[in-house]
């Protein structure tokens, strides 16, 4: 693939951004700071970086539980991720919507669901959004590999093919649903191969190389541009943390397969072929190293300064 060095560069920024940041949850949320629940995304940031960058700032995604890094992907400021996770009123949800709703509308962040699944049939209603609207968009659905075997994704994913909705269904495989790895529950060697059921594109594809996913989005987006229907792509990865902040990971993996996995390591992929072709010295990187650590440091600065919603800020939210 050939791209810009800035934009390779911007990839390489925006993933150790998105590691960073969720390092610092981790620290902070052992430290007590951060109330309730939080998943990380360490490992997985190609996915997100690949899929976002290959969407315009018009287009929209929807997110699931562990959403910290699409949003960060696509251009929310992490300063207000981090306050919603601190339940801030500065938050993207004001404080009340907590990690597993980073949605923010101004970047295009439609919505983020806890619900497994939940979000494929939005996705597939957001496409026809577009399609009566007759906008220029594509919608990206990220979940993870255990939503495929939810009937949500089934009626979801027909529906789009159907209609041939410009939708981008992103199946984060990241081999295990919580606890349970994927060849436990989902036959088949690709849950990409599903697509065949739907006449829709499927493809798998090595999630841990943010320009694959580049390339492989990109090629979905033209073909939703184009009114050809829906693609379901497969990102192959793995996650280096537990499933939440509360879990080392170690009860159903062992030490040996997470080491093996962070040999793959997507950001260190992409810093390898940087300096392989000359776009950047190890000083630049170094120095890139030090001003993302330091936006990070600012963004809990930041929530750990903000303020707390009033209560008729919370009253107005709920429904009765």
């Amino acid at each position: 693939m050939d791209l810009e060095k800035e934009e390779l560069m911007s990839m390489y920024r925006k993933m150790l951004e998105i590691r960073r940041f969720e390092e610092k949850v981790s620290e902070l949320y052992s430290l007590g700071r951060i109330p309730g629940l939080a998943h990380p995304y360490v490992g997985q940031e190609a996915v997100a970086v690949g899929v976002c960058s290959a969407l315009t700032d018009n287009d929209y995604i929807l997110s699931c539980h562990r959403g910290h890094g699409h949003s960060i992907a696509k251009r929310v400021p992490p300063k207000y991720i981090m306050a919603e996770l601190f339940g801030k009123k500065e938050g993207v949800c004001k404080g009340i919507g907590g990690s597993m709703h980073s949605t923010y509308l101004e970047a295009g962040v439609l919505f983020s669901t806890a619900i497994v699944g939940g979000n494929i049939p939005m996705g597939t209603g957001v496409g026809l959004a577009i399609r009566l609207k007759k906008e220029d968009k594509v919608v990206a659905c990220f979940f993870g590999d255990g939503a495929v075997n939810t009937g949500a994704f089934h009626e979801g994913i027909n529906l789009a093919a159907i209609w041939k909705l410009p939708v981008i269904f992103v199946c984060e495989n990241n081999l295990y649903a919580i606890s349970t790895h994927v060849s436990r529950s989902t036959s088949g060697k690709n849950i990409a191969d599903k697509s065949v059921a739907y006449n829709v594109y499927g493809e798998a594809i090595d999630g841990n190389d943010v320009l694959a996913v580049r390339e492989s989005t990109e090629k979905a987006v033209k073909r939703a541009r184009k009114g050809n229907g829906p693609t379901l792509l497969e990102c192959k990865t793995y996650r280096w943390l537990g499933h939440g902040m509360y879990d080392t990971g170690y009860v159903y993996r062992t030490r040996e397969e997470v080491e093996e996995w962070k040999q793959k390591c997507p950001i260190e992929r992409l810093r390898k072929k940087i300096l392989k072709e000359q776009l950047a010295t190890e000083a630049k990187l170094d120095h890139i190293e030090k001003e993302v650590q330091a936006v990070i440091e600012q963004s809990a600065d930041y929530a750990e300064k903000g303020s707390y919603p009033t209560w008729d800020l919370m009253t107005k939210t709920l429904y009765v």
